[in-house]
């Protein structure tokens, strides 16, 4: 994990050697990196941004805040430093990503920190997306790892350009295995619009049981979609 270490250009970030972006996010997405909730030490810690994309790589996670500035320009961390990742899904207000990741050697974060507790905000959606392409990354790269000659948890001695990331062939209950794979050669782009939006202008108030409703949809597609990507 690093601040203010990403190069950037014009077109966002430069990649790294073999990276390929999975998913990127609405530009209204949040960040706040926090110390662990039970850190008891001296070091201090509260890097927010209220609006910015978060980039899924196939080596990285990278956070460009919308309005940098000299103290926070960018944000990054190896996908093997994250860890215990989940979506909460709240009744009220957006979904909420939320990691622990470990900091890495010179990245900005102090070494006495062992930790730090990441949230993104998905103001404009896109939480379950980002978290199912994560997980399904992260897989793939631990099994590399688990793989190579080094028999080390880093990605040290992996050719990132071998790693397999395209889904795993869908299930069907009738016992028969489609044979069609999404690729991720390009990136899966936010989800900008809602299909209700398309029959007709939302209405002004929720309907009765809306905020209970819409839980259990959250709930019931993240379990299909982690269900999918295992």
């Amino acid at each position: 994990m690093s601040v203010n270490w990403v190069m950037l250009n014009d077109e966002g970030f430069v990649r790294l050697p073999s990276e390929r972006l999975i998913y990127f996010s609405p530009p209204r997405t949040t960040l706040a990196l926090t110390p662990l909730p039970n850190y008891k030490g001296p070091e201090t810690l509260s890097l927010q941004s209220s609006a910015g994309c978060i980039h899924l790589t196939n080596q990285r996670v990278v956070y460009l805040p919308a309005d940098k500035s000299s103290n926070f320009q960018s944000f990054s961390a190896p996908l093997l430093h994250v860890h215990d990742s989940h979506v909460s899904a709240p009744f009220f207000g957006p979904n909420v990503w939320t990691a622990l990741v470990q900091p890495v050697p010179g990245g900005g974060i102090s070494a006495n920190l062992p930790a730090v507790q990441m949230k993104i905000t998905f103001k404009e959606g896109g939480a379950f997306d980002f978290h199912t392409n994560f997980e399904r990354i992260r897989e793939r790269l631990e099994q590399a790892v688990e793989n190579s000659s080094e028999g080390a948890r880093s990605l040290r001695g992996v050719d990132m350009s071998a790693v397999h990331l395209e889904e795993l062939p869908a299930y069907e209950a009738n016992g028969n295995t489609s044979h069609t794979t999404v690729a991720s050669d390009a990136p899966v782009a936010p989800q900008q619009t809602r299909r209700v939006s398309e029959v007709g202008p939302e209405p002004a108030e929720p309907p009765p049981c809306y905020e209970e409703a819409q839980s259990q949809s959250v709930a019931n597609e993240l379990e299909e979609r982690l269900r999918r990507a295992s």
